[in-house]
Formats: C-alpha cells, sequence, structure tokens
C-alpha cells in the first residue's frame, strides 16, 4: 500500500498527471496530504519516503533559485554594458572635438532599432538558439566597442569621426537586438521552470537597471567620464557576458517555422492600424515624445561637466561626478515603476500619459534653472521627475497598445511603439537637439580641457516648452476614456 501511494503521490506532483482512486484509496490520500503539511510526523512514521518528498521539493526550490540567479547574471551584465558610457559618452566627444556629432553617436541607437532586432530576432527563431545568438552578438558588438577605445585611445585628439563613428555604429547594431534577445531568453528559462513569468520576472529585470547604475558609477568614480577607457570598460562586460550567455538554458528554435513575407516577418502589418483614426494620433504623439527620450542620455553630461569651465562651479561635486547625479535618474526609474499600478488603476492611461508629458517639461526646465552649486537640488529634482516621464509613458503607453489592438497583431503592435518611440521619435530627437545646442552653445578650451559652454539655459528651456506643447496638444487630440475593469 505504501509503495501505490509513493507511486501516485509523485505523478501527481511532478508530472501533473491526472489520476482516479476508488474508494478504498480515500483515507490514503487524505492521509498523505496531511503528512505532507507535517514534515516532522512524516519524517517520524515514513523515513525513507518523507526523504524522497522532502528531497525532491528542496530540489526543485534549488533548480528555481539557481534559474533566478543566473538571470539576474545575466540582466546585470546586459545593462551594465550599456550603462557604461550611455550617459557619458557626450563628455567624451566633447573632449576630442567632436561635440557637433554628438546627436549622430545618439541617433545611431535609433535607427538600428528600426531594423536589427527584427533581423536578428528572424535568425534566432529558425537557425541559432537565442542564447547564442546572445553570446554572438555581445561577441561582436564588444569586439567593435574595445576597437572604439583602441581607436580613440590611439587618435587621441586627433579624433576623426568617420572611424570612431563607424566602429561605434556597427557595435551598437549589434547590441541593441540583445535587449530583445535577453528577455527571450529569460522568458524561456522561467517557463521551463514552471514560473509565471509575468510576476517572476520584473524582480529579475531589476537587476539590470542596478547594473546599469552600478557601471554608470564605476566609470564616474574610476574618472573615465571623458576618456576613451569607458569603450574598454563595456568591451570588456561584454564579452564577460558573450561566455557566460552560452551557459544559460538552452532555447528552442523553430525548424519548421511559417514562411512570412517580410512584411510580416518586420511585423510592418501592425501598419495598418493608423486606418485607425485613435491608434494613428497615439502612434504619432509616441513619436513626438519619443523625441524627447534620448536628449538626457547625450546632453545632460557635457552639460553639467560644462560647469567646470566657470570657476565658481569648477570644484563642485555635481560638476566633477555627473555620472553621479545622473544614476539618480535611474534609481527613480527603478522606483516609479511601484507606483504606475496605483496611478493606472486611481487616474486611467490617458491621464498617466499626460503625467508623463508634463513631467518631461519639469524635467527639462529644471535642468535650465539649476546649477552644481547651490542650484543642486534642482538637478536632483530633475533627475527624479526624470523617472516619471519615462516609465509612465512608455508602460501606459504599452498597455494601451495591448487593450486596443487584436490579438493577431498585437505583438507587431508593440513592435511598432518601440519603434515609434525609442527608434523613429528618439534619432529625429537627438539630431534635432544636436541643433539647439549648436545654436546655442560652443567649444571652449579651459585648463587643457574641451567644455561646451553657452547658453545651456535656453536650449533646456527650447526642449521644455516643446514638452509642453506637445502635453496640451495630446490633452487636446486624444479623445480616449478611462476603463477601470480594464487596468484590474
Amino acid at each position: 500500500m505504501l509503495y501505490n501511494i509513493i507511486y501516485l503521490y509523485l505523478q501527481c506532483v511532478f508530472h501533473g498527471i491526472r489520476f482516479k482512486v476508488n474508494k478504498d484509496w480515500v483515507s490514503g490520500i487524505d492521509a498523505l496530504l496531511f503528512l505532507y503539511t507535517s514534515p516532522i510526523y512524516l519524517y517520524n512514521k515514513f523515513p525513507t519516503f518523507a526523504s524522497i518528498i522532502l528531497i525532491s521539493k528542496e530540489t526543485r526550490i534549488t533548480k528555481i533559485m539557481s534559474i533566478k540567479v543566473r538571470l539576474i547574471i545575466m540582466n546585470f551584465l546586459q545593462f551594465a554594458v550599456w550603462g557604461a558610457y550611455l550617459t557619458s559618452m557626450g563628455s567624451y566627444l566633447v573632449s576630442v572635438g567632436l561635440a557637433g556629432h554628438i546627436g549622430m553617436f545618439y541617433a545611431m541607437q535609433g535607427i538600428v532599432s528600426m531594423f536589427m532586432p527584427a533581423l536578428i530576432g528572424i535568425v534566432a527563431d529558425r537557425w541559432i538558439p537565442a542564447q547564442r545568438m546572445l553570446a554572438l552578438c555581445h561577441l561582436l558588438g564588444a569586439i567593435f566597442m574595445i576597437a572604439t577605445g583602441y581607436y580613440g585611445m590611439g587618435a587621441s585628439n586627433n579624433t576623426d569621426f568617420t572611424t570612431l563613428f563607424s566602429l561605434y555604429a556597427i557595435s551598437v547594431a549589434f547590441y541593441m537586438p540583445t535587449l530583445a534577445l535577453s528577455n527571450s531568453v529569460a522568458y524561456n528559462a522561467l517557463d521551463n521552470a514552471g514560473l509565471d513569468t509575468i510576476k517572476a520576472f520584473p524582480p529579475i529585470r531589476i537587476f539590470g537597471t542596478i547594473g546599469f547604475i552600478c557601471s554608470m558609477l564605476a566609470v564616474d568614480a574610476l574618472g573615465y567620464q571623458s576618456s576613451y577607457t569607458q569603450f574598454f570598460v563595456s568591451g570588456a562586460i561584454g564579452l564577460f557576458l558573450a561566455i557566460y550567455a552560452i551557459t544559460l538554458p538552452r532555447c528552442p528554435v523553430s525548424k519548421q517555422v511559417e514562411k512570412k513575407s517580410l512584411v510580416e516577418a518586420f511585423g510592418l502589418k501592425a501598419f495598418t492600424l493608423f486606418k485607425n483614426r485613435k491608434m494613428a494620433i497615439f502612434f504619432i504623439f509616441s513619436m513626438l515624445l519619443g523625441v524627447s527620450l534620448q536628449i538626457t542620455n547625450g546632453f545632460a553630461n557635457p552639460f553639467i561637466t560644462s560647469f567646470k569651465a566657470i570657476p565658481e562651479y569648477a570644484s563642485s561635486f555635481g560638476a566633477n561626478h555627473a555620472n553621479a547625479l545622473i544614476s539618480i535618474s535611474q534609481c527613480s526609474e527603478t522606483l516609479c515603476i511601484l507606483l504606475i499600478p496605483f496611478f493606472l488603476k486611481k487616474f486611467g492611461i490617458k491621464r498617466v500619459m499626460l503625467i508623463a508629458m508634463f513631467a518631461w517639461f519639469f524635467r527639462f526646465g529644471l535642468f535650465g534653472i539649476g546649477n552644481p552649486g547651490s542650484g543642486v537640488w534642482m538637478f536632483i529634482l530633475s533627475m527624479i521627475v526624470y523617472g516619471v516621464a519615462f516609465d509612465f509613458f512608455n508602460i501606459s503607453g504599452s498597455l494601451f497598445v495591448d487593450k486596443e489592438t487584436d490579438k493577431s497583431i498585437r505583438s507587431s503592435a508593440q513592435g511598432l511603439f518601440m519603434l515609434m518611440t525609442n527608434g523613429l521619435g528618439a534619432t529625429i530627437g537627438t539630431l534635432g537637439a544636436q541643433f539647439v545646442v549648436d545654436h546655442y552653445t560652443h567649444s571652449t578650451e579651459f585648463e587643457g580641457h574641451f567644455y561646451t559652454v553657452g547658453d545651456w539655459s535656453t536650449v533646456w528651456y527650447v526642449f521644455a516648452v516643446y514638452a509642453l506643447l506637445v502635453g496640451f496638444l495630446f490633452a487636446l487630440i486624444f479623445k480616449y476614456r478611462h476603463q477601470q475593469e480594464a487596468l484590474k
């Protein structure tokens, strides 16, 4: 009888197979359920059986924890690669006389995001498992990022834009697809472990932001903000992640994939949503807001660092540690994610989007008023506001797309949303911002270092007015009624 119970229980727990019992077994099953909740009693009565159950349960828990830890490490490294240079590269470009090309460097991320993730995604779906594709992309990205640093080291102040930009562009082209690939690897591993990805993934993803912050602070603390060495740091982390990614759980590839046209493969079918007036307005405003997304990534560090050319602020903490200040933005981003469910439930999707748009107004406006001395609190407040500006629109916008599109094109619609914001919008934004910055500022040498100085306040006020205008137009034109039940 004991062996029958053991067999029945193990089949139920580990394989989820439905079973039938007769009346003679009812008392045995009741006893088994009771014993499962009383490990000490179980061990005293049936030590062998207890060992099987407890060891099996402990093994599953250990396996789950192992998967989570491995994915945490992956996410930490994934964004540490990016954080090593994303917010400080602008200061390096200023230091080598390429201040007028900052916009192009940051626009490149948006340009490659329009097609590279789709191309790499097709390869990962059909031929190369996602974890190996992740490793390959990081390997190639790291090689070219290190080559970027090596060229910068050799060229010093005689850096040629074409050479530096070409090496950087190839590196970024291989890095941007890894943002989606790392998610695919994580989802697959969590699914195989029997975990709910919706609940299990967000806490893991937070470590990506932590990795980004740690990388930023390391570059700041080591004094690499205006140096080519930041590219070496990024490349070294990328090489390590390339090796690590090979060890991650295997992702399946589909040998018999339904043949699709290029339009379907690239998710371009979602563009039919522009026939719907409400969706067309939403995507257009997504692009208009996307203009703001990369402006501070590209120009905040050169702006704050430029105060070193002003004797009054030259020795201030903020002017010398711009990355440390900017890292508050990423901390705020992490914390603001926790506020989104409350705001969505309280105010609805449209109002949350509006809060994000007006938050960009304060983000830019506070930069225009503040300074790294007595006005450093305005910089800090601007960093805190960034979390609301960035998270509230990206997440509420994604939720809007999910609620308003058909299941058959939902994934493509999400891709279109990202294309309009982080692709087209961010590209236009950084190139447009470069024009504004060039108009009101100029490069100057101070104590052997180059800085971008001038009327920075007007620059930030221009961006603030733009964000305010987009917010007012969105409030007037976009019609969407809050549906409480849709957000539960």
